[in-house]
């Protein structure tokens, strides 16, 4: 079986199907044969479209969660303050990270005609699922009290950080498992169904997290628990129409919850991608804590105004990701199908189009930075240092967008260790440098953001070498 496995990375020879008998004779699915046949951009096109829509609701549904608990007090706000950046980690894990290793996985088994092969990953991936929500929810029920205090929770603070935590942690399986069962879907090709679930999911939840915070009828006021039994409900229900389509008779993957076969071999072709893609987000996570240390040394007005600026970084990701989840379906289903040369078509048509559209944004507001700035601080050393901050970094956004669109790319090839690598030294270009302009060469914040600047550019230049060698099939690389 282990021959097998490998044979959906490298899209080389069939996999064998012992335990999914008939699943050979089965036709090519429609939506298969559309991610191998159909025009590239306009199929790219439309199937990342959805995928931004609900990128934006989780978005959105960030900035309700801030409005109602604010209204709660400077306490409460703070305490979930702490708790959020946990759980916004764990969704981009489960939803990019892992998320991504299943879809990659699914699509190359699609792609070389697996179908049986692809039922049982999902299979795996669920149960992957349970296990990665057992090891949050008690890492984070254990250590979640002194984790909150070293980064200042005290008192009302703290208590109203347990009381959304402990909520959140407890029943992490619904955010685990809406993230995981919406990339067993994504990697069919089908983008429309998870996105309407993601999106119904997060209305559900700015429905009924003010009902839960404030009570309401027969609910009762539940303060920062509120949102986190929001969030756990509406996931939860989420999951389980996602459960109920992969059950269907129609469904091109189909989710066995039973007599499924334990095989090792499957969790290591879904971890072999979700791990280093989990770490990856770890990267881009840290190397936002670090820059936001090294830019206090230049003055608050000044990193209260990088961090304004980088902001917008913040909906560069969640385009990239909107991109990057049709990218991984449509290169890993092509890879599967030893179609080499459409597999790099799509992947550089992905990259050129997501460095484009981020490309774009960062010159708008590198032209008209007020515009952004206007929108956080009327303070003028504050949207000083967040305008040159735009002016500098804002052009080199495509080069970020690049890189990113082709981190997926390698998800759809399940070659991914590079470009995790390459984010890795994107992380050093921006802190070494930057620890270099501010402490060594005193070049205030020009230097810093220049660093900063320097980084996507090698990011993007890195990522672009990286594919370019893992795209050659591995019997000629």
């Amino acid at each position: 079986m282990s021959n097998g496995i490998a044979s959906i990375s490298n899209g080389i020879a069939p996999i064998p199907l012992a335990a999914a008998p008939g699943a050979s004779a089965r036709p090519i699915a429609p939506r298969t044969k559309m991610l191998l046949e159909a025009p590239i951009l306009p199929t790219l096109l439309r199937l990342s479209a959805p995928n931004v829509l609900n990128l934006l609701a989780i978005v959105g549904m960030v900035t309700f969660d801030a409005i109602f608990v604010g209204r709660l007090g400077p306490d409460a706000l703070a305490g979930v303050s702490l708790v959020f950046p946990w759980v916004m980690f764990m969704q981009h894990a489960a939803a990019s990270g892992m998320g991504g290793g299943v879809s990659s996985a699914i699509a190359r088994a699609l792609g070389s005609g697996q179908r049986g092969l692809a039922d049982a990953l999902a299979g795996h991936a669920i149960a992957l699922a349970v296990i990665l929500a057992a090891i949050t929810s008690s890492f984070m029920l254990l250590c979640g009290p002194f984790l909150y205090q070293l980064m200042g929770g005290q008192g009302a603070v703290l208590a109203a950080a347990l009381a959304y935590s402990n909520v959140v942690f407890s029943g992490v399986l619904a955010i685990w498992a809406l993230n995981i069962l919406a990339n067993v879907v994504r990697g069919t090709g089908n983008m429309e169904f998870p996105a309407y679930v993601i999106i119904g999911s997060v209305l559900a939840h700015v429905v009924l997290s003010p009902m839960l915070i404030f009570g309401w009828g027969p609910l009762p006021a539940l303060g920062p628990a509120g949102p986190g039994w929001g969030l756990i409900v509406s996931f939860g229900i989420g999951s389980i129409v996602l459960i109920a389509h992969l059950r269907a008779s129609t469904a091109l993957v189909t989710l066995g919850l039973r007599g499924v076969a334990v095989q090792w071999m499957l969790f290591s072709e879904i971890l072999k991608v979700g791990i280093p893609g989990m770490l990856n987000v770890g990267i881009t996570n840290l190397s936002v804590v670090i820059l936001t240390g090294v830019a206090v040394h230049l003055g608050q007005e000044t990193a209260i105004g990088f961090a304004m600026g980088a902001r917008l970084e913040y909906i560069l990701i969640p385009l990239a990701f909107g991109f990057g989840t049709a990218i991984v379906s449509m290169v890993g289903t092509n890879w599967g199908a030893k179609q080499f040369h459409r597999a790099r078509q799509i992947a550089w048509t992905g990259g050129v189009t997501v460095a484009l559209a981020c490309g774009s944004i960062g010159v708008f507001f590198a032209l008209f930075p007020q515009v952004w700035m206007g929108l956080f601080s009327e303070d003028p050393e504050v949207v000083r240092a967040g305008c040159l901050y735009l002016r500098i970094v804002g052009p080199i956004y495509a080069f970020y967008g690049l890189g990113m669109a082709l981190y997926f790319a390698t998800q759809g090839l399940g070659r991914v260790l590079a470009t995790v690598a390459a984010n890795g030294v994107r992380l050093a270009v921006s802190a070494c440098g930057g620890v270099l302009a501010v402490f060594w060469l005193d070049a205030g914040a020009i230097g810093f953001f220049v660093a900063i600047a320097a980084a996507f550019f090698v990011y993007g230049g890195l990522t672009a070498c990286v594919l370019l060698r893992a795209l050659r099939p591995a019997s000629t690389a």
